[in-house]
């Protein structure tokens, strides 16, 4: 991926342990590579399709002149995911954050932090049986929206599938939808269940009825298995409710386990 780079930036900030620093102030330096697309950039000649490191330069003072924090680890971390946030066109930064003047009563050049965050491409699947199923499906999506740290980016048709496992209840409808997300696998999942709780999903009979269910299906490329968490989602290659509305957003998305795209493994599906 392309990027722009930006060497040694000099801030005068207030952030530090010692109450001195948060009061006096010292000196701070900012590097940050910013990886991005420049290609459409490039052959206009238009700054417009890119990002202006000058612009990134003078948000970066202001975001350290304006916050107050005791680590450069938080410094940092915060000053990165504000950088994300308000420039759509960064897909991920690796920053550091330089302190020239580390009060420790020893000679030292620098002591510095350096962390590398960006956004996260997930897909999900939603679906609900009970209620307003089309509203419970829309308000879900509408809460995912409004986290900070989310935004939905495409969302398949709703189409109706009938229930699985076997207990008797009404046909469920389902989508499926793409989500960019500045959280981790387990942050997502916080917010996922959540949204279930406000949604009053009850989990009393396996597989059974719902006002709204929300799986994680693929994040990014990774393979997550914990007590609590599993991705790629375990049964999401035998679901029809799952591989139909996902192959319409995500079809050429491959599985990073069997290597086969998401239209393939409809397909597959469909044979059996």
């Amino acid at each position: 991926m392309d990027r722009i780079t930006i060497s040694d930036l000099e801030v005068f900030a207030f952030h530090g342990v010692l109450k001195e620093e948060n009061v006096l102030g010292q000196k701070f330096m900012v590097s940050a590579q910013l990886y991005t697309d420049i290609s459409e950039a490039a052959k206009e000649d238009d700054i417009t399709k890119s990002i202006n490191y000058a612009d990134v330069c003078k948000n970066i003072e202001l975001f350290l002149t304006k916050n107050t924090y005791q680590l450069i680890e938080t410094t940092a971390e915060r000053l990165a995911i504000h950088l994300l946030k308000i420039y759509p066109r960064i897909d991920k930064i690796i920053l550091e954050l330089k302190k020239p003047w580390a009060p420790i009563l020893m000679t030292l050049d620098t002591v510095s932090v350096i962390i590398e965050r960006g956004w996260h491409q997930v897909y999900l699947s939603i679906g609900s049986n009970m209620g307003d199923k089309e509203a419970n499906l829309k308000e879900a999506i509408r809460l995912l929206e409004e986290d900070e740290d989310c935004s939905v980016e495409n969302v398949s048709s709703f189409v109706i599938t009938k229930p699985f496992g076997g207990v008797e209840q009404d046909d469920f409808l389902n989508a499926a939808l793409k989500l960019k997300t500045l959280k981790s696998p387990s942050e997502l999942l916080t917010l996922i269940n959540r949204i279930e709780t406000a949604l009053k999903r009850e989990r009393i009979i396996h597989w059974g009825p719902r006002t709204i269910d929300l799986d994680i299906l693929l994040y990014d490329s990774v393979v997550i298995q914990t007590d609590t968490l599993t991705i790629p989602h375990l049964y999401m290659t035998d679901r029809e409710f799952v591989l139909q509305p996902l192959s319409e957003i995500a079809p050429w998305v491959k599985h990073p386990i069997y290597g086969e795209t998401i239209l393939q493994l409809w397909n597959h599906l469909k044979k059996n």
